[in-house]
């Protein structure tokens, strides 16, 4: 993706998540996060992007 694909990515995800409101957002989280998951079709690849969730924005996602 280019810089302007994650920010028009990124600004709808958060439209989105302010649409769904404060309760809801984390079952949106959840939700979309396992449909990204499935897109992956590489348990190891989804394993290593759930740990790189933990680490500082600012550290680069492993490839």
């Amino acid at each position: 993706m280019t810089d302007s694909d994650l920010d028009l990515v990124y600004t709808t995800l958060c439209k989105t998540l302010t649409n769904e409101g404060e309760t809801q957002a984390p079952l949106y989280l959840a939700r979309l996060a396992m449909l990204c998951l499935t897109e992956l079709d590489n348990p190891q690849r989804a394993l290593s992007l759930i740990d790189a969730a933990r680490l500082p924005v600012s550290t680069a996602v492993p490839a």
